[in-house]
């Protein structure tokens, strides 16, 4: 996989059951060219700079991370790590972490 943006940002979008059009609006796109931008992304023909990167991140309820991953495993990890609070974040982390050594 080359760039694995494109393939987690339409997967994340699906997850929300939102259409193309529907997530560019929520971001605040205009009506007539969301879904085309949108779709632009998903190809890969064109990649979100940062800060739009991280608006979907916050439209579809996963971490920015999220997008970059190309391993599926490690993606969900990232995803179901993104839900828990950051205590139960750094509760997880300190149990891995002594189960490491």
């Amino acid at each position: 996989m080359n760039n694995p943006l494109p393939v987690r940002l339409r997967s994340a979008r699906k997850a929300a059951k939102l259409t193309q059009q529907q997530l560019g609006v929520l971001l605040g796109m205009d009506l007539n060219t969301a879904s085309a931008r949108m779709n632009q992304y998903e190809k890969g023909k064109h990649s979100p700079d940062f800060q739009t990167l991280k608006r979907l991140a916050e439209e579809l309820g996963v971490p920015v991370a999220y997008f970059y991953c190309e391993e599926e495993v490690t993606a969900e990890l990232i995803r179901f790590i993104g839900k828990l609070s950051t205590k139960e974040q750094a509760a997880l982390l300190e149990k891995l972490e002594s189960g490491c050594e």
